[in-house]
């Protein structure tokens, strides 16, 4: 008898890989799938924190498409060797800080190994021609298979038949005229194929939930490396860049100020880490300070713009509450500043 192949799928949440991971189940095929933690696709983080989102489905994607599918999900950290491919992407970034094309060599290559370790036979993706402008157009399809070592081993079901034909499909694992020959930035063709096979709910079709595409976010990572000379970065500061309002006063610090009470509740977790301000005789943001070598004078500032964004800030003075880590906390009081200025905004 033949031997039963095995097959690994990137499983990143979104329509796309939920369709061709079922295109390869439907093939009679065992299918497990791979998710790789960056820090920055993170579903449901800002949802979950904060409280006007309250009513938005808090859910790991990838999880629940594994679920949907009846496969077995692998999710695989991979916070600390991501960092060089968003620092020195060898194709460079798109529109915003997304080093797309890197990324996906990246994912491959991380999946070809787990493929190998493993005994699996071959690595199916969601990638669509001509759907995205970096990493899923025709000409880069082979520069990723290429430069992540799967070379024919890596299967995109839902545009198969408009490239060549790849080693499981040469070889007989799977019949080249069930996959599909999907192409561009619509996405009909695949919420036509989910209503076809049944799928009513799934992710935005657009699928992945990468904040390095955000222009606000990508704002805040420039920021971030701009400040620090070896551009080194932990998980908790591209959490923290999702969270609350940035604003940097003077070149050492910056401040992330909470604008609801979810956002402050989750900053209440890095008072031990950070100095920290928070507003007595009103209410008002719990802010944190980033930075190195901050001065009375820095936080008496901090404190000021703090206040602006408290219920006090049309009073003329506002009592706060701040503590350095590792001493007791200290009570000043300050007048809110009229309005910070517009190049402080991150």
């Amino acid at each position: 008898m033949a031997q039963p192949r095995k097959a690994v799928a990137l499983i990143s949440g979104g329509l796309d890989s939920m369709l061709a991971t079922k295109a390869i189940l439907e093939q009679g095929i065992h299918v497990e799938g791979i998710n790789f933690f960056t820090g920055f696709c993170v579903e449901g983080h800002t949802h979950a924190i904060r409280r006007p989102n309250a009513d938005k489905v808090k859910r790991n994607n990838s999880l629940w498409v594994a679920e949907q599918l009846g496969i077995k999900l692998h999710i695989i950290d991979i916070v600390e060797e991501y960092k060089q491919v968003v620092l020195n992407p060898k194709h460079g970034y798109g529109a915003q800080m997304n080093p797309c094309l890197d990324c996906k060599i990246f994912m491959v290559k991380k999946a070809h190994e787990w493929m190998e370790q493993n005994g699996f036979d071959f690595i199916i993706t969601g990638e669509v021609a001509g759907q995205r402008p970096m990493s899923q157009r025709m000409f880069t399809m082979p520069i990723i298979a290429q430069e992540s070592g799967a070379e024919d081993r890596i299967v995109r079901p839902l545009c198969a038949q408009k490239l060549p034909a790849t080693l499981p499909e040469r070889e007989g694992w799977i019949d080249r005229d069930k996959l599909f020959a999907f192409s561009g930035r619509s996405r009909k063709p695949q919420m036509a194929l989910a209503q076809q096979w049944g799928i009513e709910e799934y992710a935005q079709p657009a699928g992945g939930c990468c904040f390095l595409t955000d222009v606000n976010y990508s704002a805040k990572i420039k920021d971030l490396f701009a400040h620090r000379p070896n551009r080194d970065y932990e998980l908790d500061d591209i959490m923290l860049l999702k969270i609350g309002r940035h604003v940097r006063p003077r070149p050492h610090f910056k401040m992330i100020i909470s604008r609801e009470e979810g956002e402050t509740n989750f900053l209440e977790g890095y008072k031990k880490q950070f100095i920290w301000i928070k507003t007595v005789s009103c209410s008002g943001p719990l802010t944190l300070l980033d930075g190195q070598h901050i001065t009375e004078d820095d936080i008496r500032l901090a404190a000021q713009l703090t206040a602006r964004y408290s219920q006090g800030k049309h009073l003329s003075e506002v009592l706060c509450r701040y503590a350095i880590p590792g001493q007791d906390a200290v009570e000043i009081t300050v007048s809110p500043v009229i309005e910070p200025l517009a190049e402080w905004l991150l």
